[in-house]
This record gives C-alpha cells, sequence and structure tokens, in this order.
C-alpha cells in the first residue's frame, strides 16, 4: 500500500474522531532566483521549481502585514494569523499558535490548488538569530525529530537559515518531511515553514515554498 493510499484510508478511520542534529552546510545555496538545482533529491529537493506567482503579501496593503514581502503561488491565498477569544478558545489558539519560541502570523492556503499550508512566524525574541530560531522551532513541537540538516541560503533580498528535518508524530505511520528557513528583517526574526502531509507531498507544498522565500523583499 502506498503513501497516499495509507493516508487516505487513515483519514477515513479518523474522520469521524478528529475534526474541523544533523549535518551543516554553511555554504550559500545559490542567489536569489537562480533555477539551476543545488541538492537534487532528498532530502532538500532543489531541483522542485518555484510556482507561477499570483499576488503578493506581507506588505502594507496586503494580507498578513509583515517587515517582509513575498509573492503567492497561484491558488494560494493568505490570511493573518489570529487566537481565538475565550479562555478555552485562547488554550486551544495557543497550542496552534505557537511554537518552539515563536508565534504563527500568517497562514498561506494552498488547498483549492491541490497543496497544504504555508506558514510565518515571528520569533518571540525579534533579535533572535536565524539559526537558533530555527533549532527551536524544529524541537518545539513535541514530534519526534530526525535527520535534521541546515545550510546557508540566499532568499531573495536576504541572507538566510535553512533547515530540513524528518518528523514523526503519534498518530503518523510513517515521518513527514518538514521544511523552514529564517530570515531578519526590521529588527525580526521571520520563519517561514511548510510540510508533507498526510495528502499532501512535497510537489504540492514546495514550489510555493521556493516561490516566496526566493521572492522576499524588505516590507515598504
Amino acid at each position: 500500500m502506498d503513501r497516499r493510499t495509507r493516508a487516505a484510508v487513515l483519514a477515513a478511520l479518523t474522520l469521524g474522531v478528529l475534526s474541523g542534529c544533523g549535518e551543516d552546510d554553511d555554504s550559500p545555496a545559490g542567489a536569489a532566483g537562480d533555477p539551476t538545482p543545488r541538492a537534487t533529491g532528498e532530502p532538500w529537493y532543489d531541483e522542485i521549481a518555484a510556482a507561477p506567482a499570483e499576488g503578493t503579501a506581507g506588505g502594507a496593503g496586503t494580507p498578513c502585514v509583515l517587515p517582509v514581502g513575498f509573492p503567492l503561488a497561484a491558488g494560494w491565498t493568505a490570511e493573518p494569523v489570529e487566537v481565538p477569544q475565550g479562555e478555552l478558545a485562547e488554550l486551544v489558539g495557543d497550542a496552534l499558535t505557537k511554537r518552539g519560541g515563536t508565534t504563527a502570523r500568517c497562514e498561506v492556503d494552498g488547498r483549492r490548488a491541490g497543496g497544504g499550508f504555508l506558514r510565518v512566524w515571528t520569533a518571540d525574541q525579534p533579535t533572535a538569530a536565524p539559526r537558533a530560531a530555527l533549532e527551536a522551532f524544529v524541537t518545539g513541537g513535541g514530534e519526534t525529530v530526525d535527520d535534521q540538516q541546515f545550510r546557508a541560503v540566499r532568499a531573495g533580498a536576504f541572507e538566510a537559515t535553512e533547515v530540513t528535518w524528518l518528523a514523526t508524530d503519534e498518530l503518523a505511520e510513517e515521518p513527514s518531511r518538514h521544511w523552514a528557513l529564517a530570515v531578519q528583517s526590521a529588527g525580526q526574526t521571520l520563519v517561514f515553514t511548510v510540510n508533507e502531509g498526510l495528502i499532501t507531498e512535497r510537489t504540492d507544498v514546495l514550489p510555493a515554498y521556493r516561490l516566496a522565500t526566493r521572492g522576499l523583499v524588505a516590507a515598504g
């Protein structure tokens, strides 16, 4: 049984119950927008190209006002993350919007385009170094973490640090691959994250992530 079939079976079975240190590479991974693959295959998959752009987020007058602007993939829509109100809602929201010293600020939904979610987080310590912010984020989710790998990259107008890792939670049959990139802009450290899921593969989520992170600009 392949991964997608197992995922579909698991989703069907759980529908009634659920609702709603690795190796480092510190060399720069290429110039902004450089389409040449730099590390093909597992775990970076640089051969997967950025998606076509359709809209922007992050700048003034756009969804999710942030210290950086970034392009949106066609069919993907951005919305600011808001913690629900009320005592219980705040507890639930905190569990969903806080991780490893960061707070979720923006969610880019790609489900209509066949993808998953791209999320943007800000470090609770604004001046946290990108590498330190990523290390805390990776280990802050409560999953079993394996195969962490870091590298220095160029992300649009910024020097950045990127990490990939495998995570296994209690409900998963097998580990999922995650990617995250951190930059500093206007005195704030931001973390962009994306991952494979039960019914999404790397080819569903990486194109939008590549587009966003390779197109980062300082927000005006």
